[in-house]
């Protein structure tokens, strides 16, 4: 049943048997922990001029 709910959901039980009730805590902590690049806050000023830009942005219909 492999790509279907039903079998994420089995996978995922089974995956919490095998290695613990926090696996996909465990698994999550890994990933964030190898990250070495700063993201954002390495550049302050271009984390700035993306939220401007983004903040311009609208989501809401244009009404005449």
């Amino acid at each position: 049943m492999a790509g279907t709910q039903l079998g994420g959901k089995a996978a995922a039980k089974r995956n919490k048997e095998k290695y613990g009730s926090d696996f996909y805590a465990k698994i999550g902590a890994m990933g964030g922990k190898k990250g070495h690049t700063g993201g954002f806050f390495a550049n302050r000023e271009l984390a700035r001029t993306a939220g401007a830009k983004g903040g311009r942005i609208s989501r809401r219909t244009k009404k005449a």
